[in-house]
């Protein structure tokens, strides 16, 4: 799965909380997701073929959790606090929040969280965090609210960071002190802190992006209107040069003739440093499908090239659920 590898040493453990004396009534909300991928999924070198982390329940079916536990899965199981283990379909994925739902065929036998908000979360104040298998809350400080940008044409203006870091993150819940869910646990990272680098810690993504998008998630299993273009490369900005590290084979960026070295210099005719600004830049070009004009250097000669950008998920195997 995504992740900035780090082994970050646990500071001692913060004095027990209100919340978490009463933690046992978050444990039957947490679930195990467990997925088995298709074989020629897209995903499968990066991610693998088999994927397990946690899900938080919304309603008696219906489990919340991170994407990429989940997006080309053929199968999906969920294990409750009971240990019950119930088959599930993938009822939607959305690439740009990165959240990922699934439903069971049958009723769960745990309670749902409710929904708080996460704009309300600010630096500094006290969260906590659940993952399957864990007996309590475990309580972390917000560090910072900031943009992140994953290589994979990923973008999250305002995360969650969270220090100190925990292990057990994918699809993990964050909850606030008013016992309701603001986050969903997405990676470790090494720069948690804003403008402080070498301080590790978790990105969760917010609750309130899911909101908009849920009845139709459900609904249709994908956001309506239109999406994000998708080029199918991965950046990354190496002293100020936005340098492509690999290029997702036969995605749009190798149609157009891009490959890993290549160094983007100019979107539609506007200078771009970073992942984020060259993400935005692709973005106001229009929706999915839209004509990306770039300038790129490539083996020391300066080049216009034109990508036709896609839907990310129209590249991706759809689920085939149970």
């Amino acid at each position: 799965m995504p992740a900035a590898e780090v082994s970050p040493s646990s500071p001692s453990a913060p004095a027990p909380s209100a919340l978490q004396a009463r933690a046992d009534g978050f444990l039957g909300s947490i679930v195990r997701v467990d997925a088995r991928i298709v074989g020629d999924a897209r995903t499968r070198e990066s991610l693998g073929l088999a994927r397990s982390g946690s899900g938080v329940i919304l309603d008696a079916r219906t489990i919340l959790t991170i994407g990429y536990l989940i997006v080309e899965a053929e199968q999906v199981d969920v294990i409750t606090v009971s240990g019950r283990k119930l088959p599930a379909n993938v009822a939607g994925y959305d690439h740009e929040t990165g959240f990922g739902i699934v439903r069971t065929l049958v009723p769960l036998d745990g309670q749902p969280l409710e929904l708080g908000d996460s704009d309300g979360v600010a630096e500094q104040q006290k969260v906590f965090t659940l993952g399957y298998g864990e007996e309590a809350v475990t309580e972390l400080r917000v560090v910072s609210r900031k943009p992140f940008t994953g290589s994979w044409e990923y973008l999250l203006e305002s995360a969650i960071f969270t220090f100190p870091p925990v292990n057990n993150w994918s699809g993990a819940a964050l909850i606030d002190e008013a016992g309701k869910l603001v986050g969903i646990g997405s990676l470790i990272v090494r720069d948690a802190a804003a403008g402080t680098g070498g301080i590790p810690g978790n990105l969760f993504v917010p609750i309130n992006l899911i909101k908009p998008i849920l009845p139709e998630l459900l609904r249709t299993g994908r956001r309506a209107g239109p999406t994000h273009p998708w080029l199918g490369l991965a950046t990354e900005s190496v002293h100020g040069h936005l340098i492509i590290m690999n290029v997702t084979a036969g995605g749009p960026a190798e149609s157009a003739g891009l490959s890993a070295g290549d160094i983007i210099l100019k979107v539609d005719g506007e200078n771009v440093a970073d992942p984020a600004d060259f993400y935005r830049r692709v973005g106001n070009l229009g929706s999915a499908g839209v004509e990306v004009p770039l300038r790129v250097l490539s083996s020391g000669e300066v080049r216009d090239l034109v990508v036709k950008s896609a839907d990310r998920r129209d590249f991706l195997r759809q689920p085939r659920g149970i």
